[in-house]
């Protein structure tokens, strides 16, 4: 099995602050204060929409420059709510600051279907757990 990403998580004395190291990157999560947090930084569900976000980004770049397309400015919006039985549903609205043809947005919303991050979203995950040392 090929090792593609790896991230670390340490605890810190702040209640629900957590130290992220995802590559050669820290960052911190934490829950807002509502949610008995410091709102130290991104909570997990943010960072679930941002690695999404990030690639649906990425992904629609490399395919608008392989492609000649200028998308000027490009922004995804996404939104998480849970439905009546507890299911997840991210709703992404895609804006781009140059004129794009209803023929391009088509494509474009074809390929943000299938980038890596949704398709592993959609698909899901074998996720397992070990105790450490």
């Amino acid at each position: 099995m090929k090792k593609v990403s790896s991230a670390t998580v340490v605890s810190t004395a702040t209640d629900y602050a957590h130290r992220i190291q995802a590559g050669r990157y820290e960052l911190v999560a934490d829950e807002p204060p509502a949610l008995g947090g410091q709102g130290a930084g991104p909570a997990p569900f943010d960072l679930y929409l941002a690695s999404l976000a990030a690639c649906t980004a990425i992904t629609l770049r490399m395919y608008a420059q392989r492609k000649g397309w200028d998308l000027g400015e490009f922004r995804a919006e996404l939104q998480l709510s849970f439905d009546e039985e507890g299911k997840v549903h991210v709703h992404r609205v895609l804006h781009a600051t140059q004129p794009l043809s209803d023929a391009q947005w088509q494509r474009l919303l074809e390929i943000v279907a299938n980038t890596p991050v949704t398709k592993a979203m959609r698909e899901g995950a074998t996720i397992t757990s070990a105790r450490g040392a």
